[in-house]
């Protein structure tokens, strides 16, 4: 990484509220500087486990488990059944399935709080839980780190298999040549 490139990531980290500069030096910390750069975020791709990573200028109030700003933007290949869309919207309004694409995308303001939430995602897609089950565990498992320092794997990794070939272009009704 050349120190051109590192002088306008400080720069533009210079503008941004501390919350969002913290929480993209720490993840410049653990992955490195970014292949992206703007003044509203920060990108990377193929980071750890994630397909993408987008730190963000500007954050969104988010009040599940515990009121804060979500800036952090985490995504891994996923193909979300069509049926589970509106529990997943009932579990978290910072959870974005998108079925084109076939990705899943969790917000927050930690790493551990996406890895928890994408984990949770899963957990309702495969059935091991509801909307309503998975917004207690989150509740409890934040509690307990954020207050007693109680980790879990769940804030660790992502405990599901990796998916492939998980894009869903849908049906071609006509062909418009």
């Amino acid at each position: 990484m050349n120190s051109d490139y590192q002088h306008y990531i400080e720069q533009i980290l210079n503008t941004w509220d501390k919350q969002q500069r913290e929480g993209a030096l720490k993840i410049i910390k653990k992955y490195g500087y970014p292949q992206e750069a703007i003044a509203s975020r920060l990108i990377w791709y193929n980071n750890g486990p994630w397909k993408r990573t987008v730190v963000m200028r500007d954050a969104v109030p988010h009040n599940l488990p515990v009121n804060h700003m979500d800036f952090l933007a985490q995504t891994v290949d996923y193909r979300t059944p069509i049926g589970k869309f509106e529990e997943i919207a009932r579990f978290d309004g910072s959870c974005y399935p998108d079925r084109t694409r076939g990705e899943v995308t969790v917000i927050c303001d930690k790493e551990e709080a996406n890895f928890l939430s994408i984990n949770l995602f899963h957990e309702i897609v495969t059935g091991k839980r509801t909307a309503d089950e998975a917004k207690y565990f989150m509740a409890e498992t934040e509690a307990s780190y954020l207050f007693h320092n109680i980790s879990t794997p769940y804030l660790e990794k992502i405990l599901f298999p990796h998916q492939r070939y998980t894009n869903d272009p849908g049906i071609q009704y006509f062909d418009k040549n």
